[in-house]
């Protein structure tokens, strides 16, 4: 990103498809605090037409982890309705940077060994990961590039799975257990506003596992949004 940008540099429109309150309105936050030279407008997806400025551009970032279709559609018929022109970037994964923040969450739970830049622990607090993600079986394929850029991160068989559908996380944590991966962990590769409250701890208390807290406001997600704004502007 650039350090400083002109007055008619494109609007950054962060489209949550929740909405605009609690996460996705602390994201925007920081957004806004590490990028000053950005004027960032936040919106749900059904607000996104009447949020599109008049008469100038916009590059709109959905505030999701993977590209769902439904939200995505939603999004590119509200730009087309408007026909503003504005540009629409893919979704925030897969990354590395989502790795890292799933790395760290767990950390935050003691379900894994600190970052190697800083402490790190001899033996790691579990066998394997579960990947939950919502959005049924498209979604689990849309976060296996995560899945593989976390196990790399924690040298331990990670596997995405779904919490919203069967087949979902109980599947998974058979056949982990099955290979003789006893202590679990479910890592959520979501923001934390894409589905219902308490669906991570009732899906670790069913496998008997750990969990990590969502994604939220972690300062990896504000980076990539201001990633997909500045990607937009070289292009």
């Amino acid at each position: 990103m650039p350090t400083s940008l002109p007055p008619d540099a494109p609007m950054l429109v962060l489209a949550t498809p929740g909405d605009t309150s609690g996460v996705a309105e602390e994201i925007a936050a920081v957004v806004r605090v590490d990028n000053p030279q950005i004027e960032v407008r936040l919106t749900s997806v059904a607000d996104l037409a009447d949020a599109l400025p008049g008469g100038r551009e916009a590059v709109v970032v959905p505030l999701l982890t993977w590209e769902d279709p439904v939200v995505m559609a939603e999004i590119g018929k509200a730009v087309a309705a408007t026909g503003s022109g504005a540009v629409v970037t893919d979704a925030l994964g897969p990354h590395p940077l989502l790795a890292e923040a799933l790395h760290i969450r767990l950390a935050e739970r003691g379900l894994a060994r600190a970052d190697r830049v800083r402490l790190l622990n001899i033996s790691s607090p579990v066998d394997a990961v579960i990947l939950g993600t919502v959005g049924g079986e498209r979604a689990v394929r849309a976060v296996q590039a995560t899945a593989v850029l976390l196990a790399s991160r924690l040298t331990l068989p990670v596997v995405a799975a779904s919490l919203d559908t069967e087949p979902g996380v109980s599947v998974a944590a058979q056949r982990l257990r099955a290979a003789g991966a006893e202590r679990l962990a479910i890592a959520p590769c979501m923001i934390g506003h894409e589905a219902p409250a308490g669906i991570v701890e009732r899906a670790a208390e069913q496998i008997d596992a750990g969990h990590a807290e969502p994604l939220g406001a972690h300062g990896a997600v504000a980076e990539l949004v201001a990633r997909a704004y500045g990607s937009q502007l070289a292009t």
